[in-house]
């Protein structure tokens, strides 16, 4: 059986705050590194990245060079952006939809473009990508 020794909580938020608590109830003790984490989750042992890190490639790379055994990814923004399979890539195990699936929750218009085709009750909604016409719109 394969058994974690080291996680790197993508995140700063409360989410990613209670994954760092829910894996502190671990049986085994864990190594956890967060990027770029947040002072409550430093103080619950998590270790913060403080290596540049200028892109999704290089928070890949900090982790094979670390050997971290599972990423978990909290927000919305580096899953749309790609780094699951940035990750998948370089056969490191990640917990996180790929970007495609990903777009319901990181795109409104995506979303709402997918509750309307597919009949899902919502709010009423228009699109523009012209500041003019939106404002003429608004003003109707």
């Amino acid at each position: 059986m394969d058994y974690l020794n080291s996680v790197l909580i993508i995140g700063s938020g409360a989410r990613e705050h209670a994954i760092v608590k829910a894996l502190l109830r671990c049986d085994r003790p864990l190594c956890m590194f967060a990027y770029p984490g947040n002072p409550g989750m430093e103080n619950d042992g998590c270790t913060i990245i403080t290596s540049p890190i200028n892109d999704w490639t290089d928070l890949a790379e900090w982790a094979l060079l670390n050997e971290i055994d599972l990423t978990v990814v909290g927000p919305e923004i580096p899953l749309v952006d790609g780094i699951v399979d940035i990750f998948k890539k370089r056969n490191l195990k990640i917990f996180g939809p790929s970007p495609k699936a990903s777009q319901l929750e990181g795109s409104k218009i995506f979303a709402k473009k997918i509750m309307e085709k597919y009949g899902i009750p919502t709010a009423s909604f228009k699109t523009f990508s012209n500041i003019e016409a939106a404002r003429l719109y608004v003003k109707q």
